[in-house]
């Protein structure tokens, strides 16, 4: 067991060694990057590392998820990877260095850090609505009013802000799940109190089976999950799902009806976006139920505004995560959120391309791939 240790020690000091390398101004540090050049073009380059600039961590990645948005924004249709981009948001590693007024964290320790980049001045901010940041940026994400790179590299440089020590019982690969985790959280957060109710989540997803851990976790009475994937609704089953339904639209809602006297659910959560599951939500939901949309593949879809109204509906937005890290941490370590069975593949970076391909091409029984930033050693060159 000690030989992990004290390859992990001599990583950090070998990290270190650079470091100081590229304060000294005579060398700089080449990392290996997964980089969008184009839509459904990615190449593993060499890419200056960054420093950290004031108020900042270096982070050495040890382990980045490829996130659904990730694979989304693959081709364009999102418009929120516009390219060149490193894309990659759940990730977790090492600190390598920290800028100056830096005082929370030191060298060595294990972090994961937040993918929105709130700015901490504004209304919503001093709020405690990070999530909606007048100033929000997303790691990895570039749109036509920010860019900003993300954790597909070997080093990344984030906020000291938006950073958060890793407990021991988490390994990297789980660790890069905990913004998926946070995601799912926060849905059932803005829900409302869920204690002692029924509910119903769409979409047997990496979001899906999480609101559905998560559900229960809150104290959901009973959590139903729908897909029209059998594989992933066996997960669901694995995972402590009461019941799961290989059913959609009409079917799916009269199989609820049936399951809930007539009623319907006290709450659904719809973890696809499209139309007709966030019409199937309306539809499961009973008379002054809440149906809360955390799925967003499409923009636009068309509201049934009568039975929204008639029948006294909530509709609940989500969005990220805001301040849920410590919350999934405890959950994960605790073992009441499981994500080890999520994660269908543990890679090398260089390996980014071709999963991204299979994830696009939407391959069966592929959940989460978490990439990995390769070896220890890096490529240095004079400046």
């Amino acid at each position: 067991m000690r030989a992990p240790a004290e390859g992990a020690v001599r990583n950090v000091e070998s990290d270190l060694m650079r470091v100081r390398r590229v304060r000294a101004g005579w060398r700089r540090v080449l990392m290996k990057t997964l980089l969008m050049t184009e839509y459904k073009k990615l190449t593993v380059t060499e890419q200056e590392a960054p420093k950290a600039g004031a108020g900042e961590v270096l982070i050495r990645v040890a382990a980045c998820g490829i996130c659904g948005s990730d694979v989304h924004g693959y081709d364009g249709s999102t418009g929120r990877r516009i390219p060149p981009i490193v894309m990659g948001h759940e990730a977790a590693g090492t600190v390598v260095a920290v800028g100056a007024g830096v005082t929370q964290f030191a060298v060595g320790e294990r972090v994961t850090f937040d993918s929105t980049v709130y700015c901490g001045e504004c209304d919503y901010c001093k709020r405690g609505e990070v999530n909606l940041c007048d100033r929000r940026e997303v790691v990895g994400v570039s749109t036509g009013e920010f860019r900003r790179m993300g954790a597909f590299a070997e080093y990344i440089t984030v906020p000291e802000r938006i950073v958060y020590r890793l407990p021991d019982a988490l390994a990297f690969p789980e660790a890069a799940m905990l913004e998926a985790v946070s995601v799912a959280l926060h849905g059932v957060a803005v829900s409302g109190e869920v204690k002692g109710k029924t509910a119903l989540v769409i979409g047997a997803g990496m979001i899906g089976l999480l609101t559905m851990q998560a559900a229960r976790a809150a104290g959901c009475a009973r959590v139903l999950i729908s897909d029209i994937d059998e594989t992933r609704l066996k997960l669901a089953r694995d995972l402590g799902a009461d019941a799961a339904l290989l059913l959609a639209g009409a079917e799916l809602v009269a199989e609820v009806q049936r399951q809930t006297g007539g009623a319907g659910v006290d709450l659904a959560l719809e973890a696809v976006g499209r139309n007709e599951t966030v019409q199937a939500a309306i539809d499961a939901v009973r008379k002054g139920g809440t149906v809360t949309l955390i799925g967003n593949i499409t923009p636009q879809v068309t509201l049934p505004l009568q039975k929204v109204v008639s029948r006294q509906i909530r509709l609940q937005g989500s969005a990220a995560s805001s301040g849920e890290y410590p919350q999934a941490m405890e959950l994960m370590a605790s073992g009441a959120i499981q994500v080890k069975p999520l994660i269908s593949a543990i890679a090398p970076l260089e390996d980014g391309p071709r999963w991204f391909e299979r994830l696009y091409g939407h391959e069966p029984n592929l959940m989460k791939v978490v990439l990995t930033p390769g070896s220890a050693e890096k490529s240095e060159a004079r400046a």
